[in-house]
């Protein structure tokens, strides 16, 4: 049969966090080592439970912006940028040549504002301009605080915005680091300031911010979202820069776990390297427009293709009438479930169908749902590395062992099925429709049971670590 090719369904997106700069410009003005065990677990950092945001009773900074209002997005970014700078002069030369220095202004605009009363940032009309950026003509760092700040906030939570500063602020430090030129790459330094947004992120965690906290449940999780909302399209294309969804939320977790000493070791060379492999292009014109359908047709040639992948002595039996109404030794998880007892893997296709197609809207700013057919195939993935590991005599049961072990084997056949001779293939994108889905509610993460982890960072991290380093680490961390 001829080969199925996949993409997701482009979801726009209206605003978008860009970088102005001579080092590099993420797009036009106006438009938009592991650990051993959890590499986002640190010592002293606040509990999953407790707050994430804005520490209560300290007094705001005195640190200003030009045009500021003095309301609460510029009171808010303002802290941000304090607690940046505060971090940067205390841990800059640790790992970068000389001292730190400040940029030299901080500048705060409306985007709803007539264009009488708009300013210009970086040589450009602040006039409808939904951004935040660093310039790098004038050393200087700028946010709307009429729409993109407040849209961060309703989505995300405040922290969103500590990251979108964070990471404007890595690109300031790039060149004074010596870890970038004015000709490099756009994806590089933009990978690059995501991961210096991730080291301070973990000081946040750690408690030693002075303005702010976060949490590794939802906070991290909102901070993660942001990330993925501000993604490119087709990670190939030159006009994109940030990189795809899986991409940005692996160069944090670089930061977050191993420091600016990793930053500083994103080149072309290690881009590429992690990229090896997997979908990076849309490889025939409007091929980004394509979807396969979720039928019993298309599972079926899914099951063949997991059945090569991933081997299993008398491969499970599948049922597409449903999911069962009872399994003797598991609880049955809708739209797909596996049953050990029966070997059994139970499909509603009509259900699993309307998972692709959750959008949240073309209109919804800064959505970090990625619609897409890959978001409901993986969960049918999911269910059968359940099949594979019973074979193997593996508990199923447990979110933190045995779900996060489903996910990881995910990624494993993710990889496999993105493979030039694979029949489906996987094509830009779907990796950002599976990260959306973990990310959102994380049933390709979830145990037999359906329990899964609460931290989006976890479900994100095993996804990742099966995608980019096989079978045997997901059996070997996930015992």
């Amino acid at each position: 049969m001829a080969r199925t090719r996949w993409s997701r369904l482009v979801v726009a997106v209206a605003a978008a966090v860009l970088t102005i700069s001579a080092l590099s410009a993420c797009s036009e003005a106006n438009s938009t080592q592991r650990e051993a065990e959890n590499p986002w677990q640190i010592t002293g950092a606040t509990t999953s439970t407790g707050p994430s945001g804005p520490r209560e009773g300290v007094p705001d900074t005195d640190r200003q912006a030009e045009n500021g209002d003095g309301g609460e997005m510029d009171r808010l970014a303002l802290n941000a940028v304090a607690d940046i700078e505060e971090f940067w002069t205390e841990n800059y030369s640790a790992t970068f040549p000389g001292e730190f220095r400040p940029v030299s202004q901080l500048i705060s605009w409306d985007a709803t504002a007539p264009e009488r009363d708009s300013v210009e940032f970086c040589a450009v009309s602040t006039h409808e301009l939904v951004n935040a950026a660093y310039c790098g003509t004038d050393e200087t760092i700028g946010w709307d605080r009429g729409v993109l700040l407040p849209e961060l906030v309703e989505q995300f939570g405040e922290m969103a915005v500590v990251m979108v500063l964070a990471h404007e602020y890595g690109h300031a430090l790039q060149i004074p680091a010596g870890i970038a030129t004015e000709d490099s790459p756009g994806l590089v330094t933009e990978q690059q300031a995501d991961c210096l947004a991730g080291v301070f992120l973990r000081h946040v965690a750690e408690g030693d911010s002075r303005h702010f906290t976060l949490n590794t449940t939802e906070g991290l999780n909102g901070v993660l979202g942001a990330t993925v909302a501000v993604r490119d399209r087709d990670p190939d294309d030159p006009d994109n820069v940030h990189g795809s969804a899986f991409e940005r939320v692996t160069a944090v977790q670089t930061g977050y776990t191993n420091g600016a000493e990793a930053c500083a070791q994103i080149d072309e060379q290690e881009i590429e390297e992690r990229r090896s492999g997997l979908p990076v292009t849309f490889e025939e014109p409007g091929e980004e427009y394509l979807q396969l359908e979720v039928t019993e047709d298309s599972l079926t040639d899914m099951a063949a293709a997991l059945a090569d992948i991933l081997p299993v002595p008398g491969s499970p039996e599948y049922d597409y009438d449903g999911v069962p109404a009872r399994c003797s030794d598991a609880t049955p998880t809708a739209p797909v479930a596996y049953c050990p007892v029966t070997d059994v893997i139970g499909t509603d296709v009509d259900a699993l169908a309307e998972r692709a197609g959750e959008t949240g809207g073309e209109d919804e700013p800064l959505s970090a749902i990625v619609a897409g057919d890959y978001n409901a195939f993986v969960v049918f993935v999911s269910r059968y590395a359940l099949a594979y590991q019973n074979s193997k005599q593996l508990s199923l049961v447990g979110a933190e062992t045995a779900g996060l072990r489903t996910a990881c084997l995910s990624g494993v056949v993710t990889t496999e099925l993105s493979r030039e001779d694979s029949n489906p293939r996987l094509s830009a994108g779907d990796l950002d429709e599976a990260v959306s889905g973990l990310l959102a509610d994380g049933l390709a993460a979830s145990d037999v049971n359906g329990d899964v982890v609460p931290e989006g960072y976890l479900r994100l991290d095993a996804f990742r670590l099966g995608v980019l380093e096989g079978e045997n680490a997901c059996l070997t961390e996930y015992e």
